[in-house]
């Protein structure tokens, strides 16, 4: 099995920075990829950043050039750092790894998520 538990959401105001980070323990062996995906209100979750076990990143539009990030792969941690938070970032942020297991299939470890919210 695999633990993912994520820390840092809190309250910001429009124009601040937060700093979020995932801890993942347990079976991490074929852990590929790790990331953050979020969701606001009444929305699907979509995909925020995503970051492989090379350092190949990839992030969603809305969101690059403000947030990044990074990896630790000595202690299985990612973060994100967020920085020019606008409103429209407000939502709990879910982090999320993936893991290659036998045949090829790849199964989703999920967080508890955090909650971000930006004050206008």
């Amino acid at each position: 099995q695999v633990q993912v538990v994520e820390s840092g959401g809190g309250l910001v105001q429009a124009g601040g920075s937060l700093r979020l980070s995932c801890a993942v323990s347990g079976s991490i062996f074929s852990i590929n990829a790790m990331g953050w995906y979020r969701q606001a209100p009444g929305k699907q979750r979509e995909l925020v950043a995503i970051i492989t076990s090379s350092g190949d990143t990839n992030y969603a539009d809305s969101v690059k050039g403000r947030l990044t990030i990074s990896r630790d792969n000595a202690k299985n941690t990612v973060f994100l750092q967020m920085n020019s938070l606008k409103p429209e970032d407000t939502a709990v942020y879910y982090c999320n790894a993936k893991r290659t297991v036998i045949g090829g299939m790849i199964v989703d470890y999920w967080g508890q998520g955090t909650q971000v919210t930006v004050s206008s």
